[in-house]
């Protein structure tokens, strides 16, 4: 609601809300016209003020679902006239590793960027978690470390409401000299895989869940991670803490925070909740009808889980597993597939639903052992996959049922859709769903049956057979048939090249751990 609609409707003057609030009258008066974005902590107390009816999302014009497909230098361009008070861009797109790299633009380097693009090294997608160049990926000196150019996504600007109205961002994407898709984009591999689901008539309506942890900047004397401090005791929690709302209301301002920069920046979340372990939490992404806008959401949610973190003093992660001994941080991809009229083509009395959901599956399970290196791309990631610790260690599925990799949940029937279970929060999301739905397309156009539905607990009903070791993945993911058909051969092994050299690099050192146990023992 805008602040002159909540003054009409509450019968306040603009000087009663600025005292309420605790702002200046001149201050008010520039929110309420628009000359002025208020600061992120203005807008929690403005919020509050008006017990949550004035939101962070008023102060912003969020993109209008209705023009999806609209010109992106048109749309650009539209924001900066309508928002002169921003001074800086920062451009960003999403490395192999799901990092975000790129350059912090004037308005007027933004401007040319909307109308010529961004040269831009091709290797940025050849680097390690480091962001040291991989040559063995064939993108650096071999290649003479060309210049790629990179456009706007879809043109939209948002806001950063961690930093200030001064700031904002835009999404970037790679095309090659020629302007056809660089190969070795996540997203450009992601939009090719769309392709193979519009000639079966089908467009994939994809929703991200992340879970991560809040941790104190603090570490602990070996360099571990450790909960934050609560603010109630003072003291660190080391407890199970699923579902609790202590744990809610400890963390309750940034939390809330988050929530509010991911409406001021269009993006629709649907809650949160704390997860199995202290400080863990889950913040869910509304379902889209775009898988890889679904997965730019994810990336944009990510980059301001951790921005929104820093500001309130703490860190955020979506390592896979910081703690040894309690819950690891998965990304659970909801997936389910629209018709030509937008009907959910999964939904029981749609023709041939039963068995379009069936053979999807069995796509899915028949690609997971070479899919693990994509699912879980780092060594960290594996330590996730325990048993009995719903990281999934085998393929299968079933019905409402959390202990499988892939469930069917409950509920209203014209919803639904398969929860894949396995990706690390650490995977790239572009990737982890890219696979996801070429699997899916694999087992559509080869009718792959999954078997029976697993009934009760996995963990001791199914043997566990997915790769559990990086090694093992990759060896899987290099011997694999399905996956070089549907990511295409080239970034296939582009792909495993990367990530053998950043293995060979990480068995090549030696960890604390080595010292600690055998140094003075042999």
């Amino acid at each position: 609601m805008k602040i002159t609609d909540y003054l009409a409707r509450e019968q306040l003057t603009l000087t009663e809300f600025a005292r309420r609030a605790g702002v200046s009258v001149a201050a008010m008066s520039r929110y309420a016209s628009g000359r002025q974005i208020p600061r992120p902590e203005t807008m929690r107390r403005l919020a509050e003020a008006s017990s949550g009816l004035v939101s962070p999302a008023d102060f912003y014009a969020p993109p209008d679902p209705a023009d999806e497909h609209h010109d992106p230098v048109v749309a650009a361009r539209h924001y900066l006239d309508t928002h002169p008070e921003v001074r800086h861009v920062d451009l960003i797109i999403a490395d192999t590793n799901g990092v975000c790299r790129g350059k912090r633009a004037t308005r007027a380097e933004a401007i040319d960027v909307i109308d010529h693009g961004l040269k831009l090294v091709g290797s940025i997608f050849g680097l390690d978690i480091h962001g040291d160049n991989v040559e063995e990926a064939g993108l650096g000196m071999d290649s003479g470390d060309r210049d790629q150019i990179a456009v706007p996504v879809d043109g939209r600007i948002l806001p950063m409401p961690w930093v200030g109205p001064d700031a904002a961002q835009m999404m970037l994407t790679l095309l090659d000299e020629e302007g056809a898709p660089f190969f070795a984009d996540p997203r450009q591999v992601l939009c090719g895989v769309l392709e193979k689901f519009r000639t079966l008539g089908f467009n994939p309506v994809v929703a991200c869940e992340l879970e991560f942890y809040l941790i104190d900047r603090d570490r602990t004397l070996l360099g571990a991670p450790q909960p934050v401090p609560s603010p109630y005791t003072g003291r660190r929690d080391w407890s199970t803490q699923v579902l609790s709302l202590d744990e809610m209301d400890a963390h309750r301002t940034v939390l809330s925070d988050i929530s509010a920069a991911m409406e001021a920046q269009g993006v629709p979340v649907t809650g949160a909740l704390s997860e199995y372990a202290p400080g863990q939490f889950e913040i869910n992404l509304h379902h889209v009808a775009d898988a890889a806008v679904a997965c730019d959401h994810a990336i944009l949610f990510k980059r301001t889980v951790r921005a929104v973190a820093r500001r309130h003093g703490i860190d955020a992660t979506f390592m896979a597993k910081p703690y040894g001994g309690i819950s690891g941080s998965g990304l659970h991809v909801h997936v389910s597939l629209a018709d030509e009229k937008g009907r959910n083509a999964f939904s029981p009395g749609h023709p041939g639903a039963d068995e379009r959901l069936r053979h999807a599956i069995g796509g899915l399970m028949a690609a997971m052992p070479e899919s693990m290196a994509v699912f879980a791309p780092n060594a960290n990631s594996f330590r996730r996959f325990q048993l009995g610790s719903y990281a999934p260690v085998a393929p299968c599925w079933g019905f409402e049922n959390r202990t499988v990799s892939l469930r069917v949940p409950g509920g209203d029937g014209k919803a639904r859709r398969i929860e894949h279970r396995v990706c690390g929060a650490d995977a790239n999301p572009y990737l982890a769903v890219a696979t996801i739905l070429g699997a899916m397309h694999w087992g559509l156009a080869n009718q792959i049956d999954p078997g029976p539905p697993v009934e009760g607990n996995s963990y001791d009903l199914v043997a566990p057979s997915l790769p559990r070791h990086w090694s093992n993945a990759l060896d899987a993911y290099d011997d694999g048939l399905i996956l070089p058909r549907c990511l295409g051969e080239a970034y296939h092994q582009h792909y495993g090249r990367l990530r053998r050299a950043e293995f060979e690099r990480y068995e090549a050192e030696v960890n604390p751990l080595d010292h600690a146990w055998y140094l003075d023992k042999l």
